[in-house]
């Protein structure tokens, strides 16, 4: 049974269709790295309810494996990725965001203003990512190897430890 992943860009001036979602690109070829057969993509404003809404569409009703956002996870008043997956999530999942910032660690000076989170809905893992193409490669190679496994133990399989 082949995984699903939907990919979230929170942007309001892509929205707004100004320049290209690399970002979105980005993510989309992570996933699809994965083995993970891509959904859907979609970008919303930078609007908490809006990133929200989506969230839990991709989780309840399309029955996504994975969503991964990008976008909204700094500090400008703007930013509210990580405050609307909380709104949908039921449990966290803090290593991989502990891991996506220290990957940053190295090589940026700003690592820590980024406040990205993951977290389960029911049988969904969220992460939010980065909004530059650059970090989501950073972010993504410290994860990568710990996802399938996360994802297998979502489904109910459980592999060894």
């Amino acid at each position: 049974m082949s995984r699903r992943a939907a990919i979230l860009t929170a942007s309001t001036s892509k929205a707004a269709g100004e320049g290209e979602d690399e970002s979105g690109d980005r993510l989309a070829a992570f996933a699809a790295d994965l083995g993970a057969e891509i959904a859907g993509r979609e970008i919303v404003t930078d609007d908490r309810k809006a990133i929200a809404d989506r969230l839990r569409r991709w989780a309840d009703e399309e029955h996504c494996d994975l969503v991964l956002t990008t976008g909204g996870t700094g500090v400008a008043p703007t930013d509210v990725t990580p405050e609307a997956t909380r709104d949908v999530i039921e449990r966290e999942a803090p290593g991989i965001a502990e891991a996506m910032r220290a990957a940053s660690r190295e090589h940026t000076p700003h690592w820590m203003l980024s406040r990205g989170i993951a977290g389960i809905r029911g049988g969904t893992l969220i992460v939010n990512f980065p909004g530059s193409p650059r970090s989501i490669d950073e972010a993504g190679a410290a994860i990568a190897a710990a996802l399938p496994h996360a994802l297998a133990l979502l489904r109910g399989e459980h592999g060894g430890h």
